[in-house]
């Protein structure tokens, strides 16, 4: 029996100003650093602009943040488990608030490691390739899956 006590319900952090959308809000928290919000805000902010431009419109704009991002949530990945002196890659299915930080982690990681001028077009033009189903953050979930295809033998291993 685990000794820490679950959580009755997860943390309100709101919605964002502009858009009214939670997901936009917590990805605006985990772009921010070291404190620095209304600076997380720009950059979302101007990437959700790129969108804009793109497609024209603000739902229009947020309905391909979310397709977007849909598109990179993964729904397996591998956990590494050690059975008798062997260590084996597990695929495991992912819950959905995992699935969506690592989608988050990943936009963020992918955008910082392109060449651009600015971190919110840098991260404007990954959610515009995750949309249209290629960039960095959607490879690394194609990468995750196949790993977790590979190693489909070993899923007796998870209990």
């Amino acid at each position: 029996m685990p000794r820490k006590k679950k959580s009755i319900k997860p943390r309100d952090i709101g919605v964002d100003p502009i858009y009214e959308s939670e997901l936009l809000q917590r990805f605006i928290n985990v772009v921010m650093w070291r404190g620095k919000k209304n600076a997380a805000r720009k950059i979302v902010y101007e990437a959700v602009g790129v969108l804009e431009k793109k497609f024209g419109g603000k739902e229009k704009a947020l309905d391909v943040f979310y397709k977007a991002f849909n598109q990179i949530v993964p729904l397996v990945e591998v956990s590494s488990r050690r059975v008798g002196g062997s260590v084996y890659q597990i695929p495991r299915e992912v819950a959905q608030g995992r699935g969506r930080s690592l989608a988050i982690r990943w936009l963020i990681d992918a955008a910082a490691s392109r060449s651009g001028k600015t971190m919110g077009s840098r991260l404007g033009s990954e959610l515009l390739e995750a949309y249209e189903g290629r960039g960095g953050a959607f490879k690394k979930k194609l990468d995750v899956h196949k790993m977790a295809e590979a190693n489909r033998a070993f899923s007796h291993y998870a209990w």
